[in-house]
């Protein structure tokens, strides 16, 4: 006898069976219950969520003879006849093949004879989408009308792809993904009933590869169990037949992308490449790595959504520590852009390395999570005192001076300050961090300030006349919202004096640009 692979074994035979469902399963049994059947249904859901298999049981339902509270009784000469795919009264087409104007006016025409035996024509219809506009067209009508013995059920994995004169007549059905638990209860009874040891860690990991579809969690079991016949199923065998890696190895990725480790980044992929790994699931599994360790920043109380262990849960919070939530969002948006892409690549690995580089090198990237990455690395930099040059606004870069000053045309320098104040220091040396935390405009305006110091030892925000200016000088609210911001930084009552200048080069021969010199400090302390 012919083997039957697993997820045609133990395909459900009644509602009892559904697993996942209970909205549509309880709806459907109360209209059978109350002879309140419908002529039109409409299943919609992704993949493998159980559409055609409650439309099979629905079907013999209506026609068994001996029908109970959980569905068809199976044992009826109808109910047989339904299973074998011998019944003329449960017809099902496959619209992916029969698209066309003509096999939907077959239907349309077998539909006005009444069926031979039972009570009702049921008329299976999978992939409905594919229907071309005109076999919709020509199926419209019957459905809106058919005779009192015909039932329509369409099943569809892209419902937004139907018209919606199709969908005001049939009565909706959403299929939703399984849940982890769900599946990996299904699973520990279909191993008990084919006697095969399991480890449990295995049968999470492949409930949640499935990712919310019963058969292909139960395709994906019959594949591991077949690799391994005869043996226990553990966790690392089921990753080997997989392709995947183990969360350790995204707990070290994860380390080295935080220090821009590209070195370390690149040889652990080598390690994962070398071990046969499939590259687009390692892409998927990092994807849902990151997610996991968001939702950990997020709360702490999402245990149930994480789905994990607690051992590896308390891991993931130590390693959530590591990164802020800017960062791990993204990460995240340079993978999710990564799975899209690698599916359909021939360079897989490639695209991987590149993913894993701008992930340690903001600077390759434009977008404002980015940029801010980068701001962050600077503030890194300058609070472990190395040196950084220091963000410049549209205007040329200014020398060492002081206000008073003649011009640097005279051959005179303007006078260096006699000291600098501590928190003016700290204010200036963290100014690119300050800036990237203001909100837009205040951000730009800022970008293109010059830092000097005021006769009051006062820190002094100089900028060339204009809206910039205005902004702050015209909006003593917008000075007050910017002294406030300071203040939050250095944790000190900051007051900031503002001038204007008519250029950069005005800037440079009448002011000293005392970003420069706290930067030599820093250069002479090192």
């Amino acid at each position: 006898m012919s083997y039957t692979a697993l997820y045609r074994k133990f395909r459900p035979d009644t509602f009892a069976d559904v697993k996942g469902q209970d909205h549509i399963v309880t709806t459907l049994q109360n209209q059978l219950r109350a002879n309140r059947i419908g002529h039109a249904y409409l299943f919609t859901g992704t993949r493998g969520t159980g559409k055609t298999t409650v439309a099979k049981i629905f079907a013999r339902t209506v026609n068994c003879e001996n029908p109970g509270p959980h569905g068809p009784c199976g044992e009826c000469r109808i109910c047989r006849a339904i299973a074998a795919g011998a019944s003329m009264n449960v017809i099902e087409i496959d619209a992916a093949s029969n698209n066309g104007v003509d096999n939907v006016r077959e239907i349309v025409e077998e539909v006005s004879y009444s069926p031979a035996e039972g009570k009702y024509k049921v008329y299976i219809i999978d992939e409905v989408h594919m229907l071309s506009t005109g076999a919709f067209n020509a199926l419209l009508k019957t459905l809106e009308e058919p005779p009192s013995y015909v039932i329509f059920i369409l099943a569809t994995t892209e419902v937004h792809r139907l018209p919606i004169t199709i969908l005001s007549r049939c009565q909706r059905y959403d299929f939703k993904r399984i849940s982890i638990d769900t599946i990996a209860g299904r699973l520990r009874q279909v191993v008990g009933e084919e006697s095969v040891q399991v480890e449990e860690k295995a049968l999470r990991y492949i409930a949640k590869v499935a990712d919310g579809s019963m058969r292909d969690a139960l395709s994906l079991l019959d594949q591991c169990v077949a690799f391994h016949l005869g043996q226990e199923l553990t966790y690392e065998k089921v990753l080997d037949v997989l392709g995947a890696v183990d969360t350790e190895v995204f707990s070290r990725l994860l380390r080295h992308v935080l220090d821009r480790n590209v070195q370390g980044c690149v040889q652990l992929l080598e390690e994962v490449v070398m071990q046969g790994r499939e590259l687009t699931q390692f892409v998927t599994d990092f994807t849902w790595y990151l997610r996991n360790l968001m939702l950990v920043q997020a709360s702490d109380n999402l245990e149930d959504v994480i789905d994990m262990s607690a051992d590896n849960l308390e891991r993931l919070r130590e390693e959530a520590g590591l990164a802020d939530m800017d960062r791990i969002i993204r990460y995240i948006r340079i993978f999710s852009e990564l799975s899209g892409q690698i599916r359909l690549s021939a360079q897989k690995r490639i695209l991987v390395e590149v993913a894993l580089i701008k992930l340690c090198r903001p600077q390759m990237e434009t977008e404002q999570d980015a940029v801010l990455d980068r701001l962050r690395q600077v503030e890194e930099r300058l609070e472990n005192g190395l040196v950084v040059t220091a963000v410049q606004g549209d205007g040329p870069s200014g020398v060492s001076g002081g206000a008073g000053g003649t011009g640097t045309a005279s051959g005179h320098r303007p006078e260096l300050p006699k000291a600098i104040p501590e928190d003016v220091k700290q204010i200036v040396s963290r100014w690119p961090a300050i800036v990237g935390t203001a909100e837009n405009p205040m951000r730009t305006y800022m970008k293109s300030a010059h830092l000097s110091l005021g006769g009051d030892n006062k820190l002094l925000m100089v900028m060339e006349d204009g809206v910039a200016s205005d902004y702050f000088m015209q909006h003593p609210e917008n000075k007050t919202r910017l002294e406030t911001l300071l203040s939050d930084f250095s944790g000190k009552e900051i007051e900031i004096s503002i001038q204007t200048v008519r250029n950069g080069s005005d800037f440079e021969e009448n002011y000293v640009d005392i970003s420069k010199i706290i930067q030599m400090e820093i250069e002479e302390e090192e």
